[in-house]
């Protein structure tokens, strides 16, 4: 838990990760279906991708590791460890349906450019 910010700490919400109620919805909706409404999901970063860094989005049925920063909405538990958090701080979780593709979309404004396929990208 966050606690009192001193005048050099960034505001706390630029340290978290947050999730639109459509992805809240959604994320609820693919863990009820999976038969764990309990477990978590875990969002990241990896090195990779053609811009150089790759979003991860998996469902964790584990505690959260020792590291890993817990968020929670409205019943959806986001495990997120702290290197990815320091690309993911400010992030958005949202969930995108097109008539190509439906998923969880990374709004990222760390994110300088990202490749076509929307899961690579760099940062400022």
């Amino acid at each position: 838990m966050m606690t009192a910010e001193s005048p050099k700490d960034p505001p706390a919400s630029k340290l978290a990760v947050t999730l639109s109620p459509r992805a809240v919805e959604m994320a609820k909706a693919r863990l009820q279906k999976r038969g764990t409404p309990d477990a978590a999901l875990r969002l990241g970063v990896k090195g990779g991708g053609c811009s150089g860094f790759g979003y991860v989005v998996e469902f964790s049925d584990d505690p959260p590791r020792e590291r890993d920063r817990v968020f929670d909405f409205d019943g959806v538990r986001v495990y997120v460890d702290k290197k990815s958090l320091v690309y993911l701080a400010g992030t958005t979780l949202d969930w995108e349906q097109t008539l190509m593709k439906s998923g969880f979309k990374f709004l990222n404004p760390q994110e300088a450019a990202s490749c076509g396929c929307g899961h690579s990208f760099t940062v400022k």
